[in-house]
Parts: structure tokens; C-alpha cells; sequence
């Protein structure tokens, strides 16, 4: 069965509980890649708290911490803080009862010398090999963010695929602002892609539309879905209410979504 997820947000949790009820909705959790949540113990303790009192989609997953981190820094003080959000994040996803965490893979296409790549395949692999193995009781999901071809994400994903709890979390909308189409992106990756992203954009900035309001090729995606990618679950990764209701009418009314 087709899992689709909207973002859910505390102050507005009726709203959306009555959303996934009414469309059989998961909920991907975003509050706990903010610094400032994970820094206050008692609001992250009270926020997980807030969710769990309410009666919750089976199917959830959570976004990870992002801003600025790069675990894979050559800076041992950047290195450090990254992974200690990194952890944070799968503490947060586990306490709220979680499938999947998503990361991004902040991969910076600039640094793109042969030496650069391969350091950051090895880094990469390294690191989130000893993640994937010490919390093998939830599925780690990467992100393509910032890069301008699939290449690396797939060199990264033929070796972090040994471990059954990896997957690639593929940003539609990223691989449409790419060098690339997000078909190509799509047909190369699809193997490994557990969990999608979409929303709309002008073809050229990341706006996080809602799905049909912008330039992406909806028609394409449902193929490449079809083709690619069958079996993972989508989240609408828009950030108020009316966007996601009315991204989710349109891929029912597109036939996305039953």
C-alpha cells in the first residue's frame, strides 16, 4: 500500500489528525531538527509528549537536524557537533516511535575535485556505516540536497546498502533544480529510494509550493514513481495547513492517492 505523509505541526494537530484520517496519512515530524528544540530537553520531552497524547498516524518518520551539519568535516569541532545532532535527532525519532529519520547528505557540488568525492564517499561511508549499525532498530533515510548529478549518492548508496535499515530519501523537487532531470534521477537511484519528497517550485529556487501550483512535471513523477521508485513512501513537505490540503486534493484527484 501507497504511505503518503504530510508535516503536522502541534498548534494546528486537530486540523491535521482529521487530514490523515480523512486520506489514511502519515506524519513526518520537523520540529526536532531546529537547534533550539534539541538544545531544551524539557520543550523536546514536552513536545514528544504533546504528539503522544493524541491518537497518531501508524506510520511516522522524522526529519533530522540539517543546518550546518556536516559530520564528515575535516574541522574535528564541526565533526563533533554534527554527529551529537545527528544522534539527538535519532533519539527524538525513537522517543516519538519513528519508522525512519531523514538527513540530508549536504554535499557541497563546488568541492567537486576527484580527491574531494572520493573522501567524501570514504567519510560518508564510514560514518553513517557505524550509525546504521548501531541503531539498526530504525531506518536512516539520506537526502539528496545540492547535487547537481545522482552519481555520488550512488557510489555512496551501492556500499550503505549492506545494511538493511538504509535508504535514500529522494527530493523530487531538489532533483528538479539539478543538471539533470528528476526522471534520470529517478530511473538511476530508484534501487535505493525508500522515501520521496515533493512539492512545487518556479523551476528555479526550492519554494516548497503546493504540489500543483508550480513547474514540476506531476505526470512524470507519478511515472517515475510507478517505474522507480514503487513502494516508498511520499512525503508532502510543505510547511502550513492549506498547502498540504490542498496538495493532497490534488493527488487525489490525479489518482496518485485513493
Amino acid at each position: 500500500m501507497k504511505q503518503v505523509l504530510v508535516i503536522p505541526k502541534q498548534e494546528k494537530i486537530a486540523d491535521y489528525l482529521h487530514l490523515a484520517q480523512q486520506y489514511d496519512l502519515g506524519f513526518e515530524y520537523n520540529e526536532f531538527f531546529m537547534p533550539d528544540i534539541l538544545d531544551d530537553e524539557n520543550e523536546c520531552r514536552r513536545l514528544v509528549e504533546a504528539y503522544k497524547q493524541e491518537v497518531l498516524p501508524l506510520y511516522t518518520t522524522l526529519h533530522g537536524a540539517f543546518f550546518d551539519v556536516i559530520p564528515f568535516s575535516v574541522d574535528a569541532r564541526i565533526k563533533e557537533i554534527s554527529r551529537q545532532r545527528i544522534e539527538q535527532s535519532i533519539r527524538a525519532a525513537k522517543s516519538i516511535g519513528a519508522k525512519a529519520v531523514v538527513f540530508h547528505t549536504n554535499y557541497n557540488p563546488s568541492l567537486n575535485s576527484k580527491d574531494y568525492v572520493e573522501k567524501w564517499i570514504k567519510e560518508n561511508v564510514d560514518y553513517w556505516g557505524s550509525v546504521l549499525a548501531e541503531h539498526a532498530d530504525i531506518e536512516i533515510y539520506l537526502e539528496n540536497t545540492f547535487e547537481a548529478t545522482s552519481d555520488i549518492l550512488i557510489a555512496l548508496s551501492e556500499q550503505l546498502s549492506l545494511y538493511p535499515n538504509y535508504g535514500v530519501c529522494l527530493d523530487y523537487a531538489h532533483a528538479s533544480l539539478s543538471k539533470v532531470t528528476p526522471n534520470e534521477w529517478a530511473k538511476r537511484l530508484g534501487q535505493f529510494v525508500k522515501h520521496i519528497h515533493i512539492n512545487d517550485n518556479d523551476g528555479v529556487s526550492d519554494l516548497h509550493l503546493a504540489w500543483g501550483s508550480g513547474e514540476v512535471n506531476r505526470k512524470q513523477f507519478y511515472e517515475d514513481y510507478a517505474n522507480y521508485m514503487k513502494g516508498a513512501s511520499v512525503l508532502v513537505e510543505v510547511s502550513d495547513f492549506e498547502k498540504a490540503e490542498s496538495s493532497i486534493k490534488v493527488l487525489k484527484e490525479e489518482g496518485f492517492i485513493k
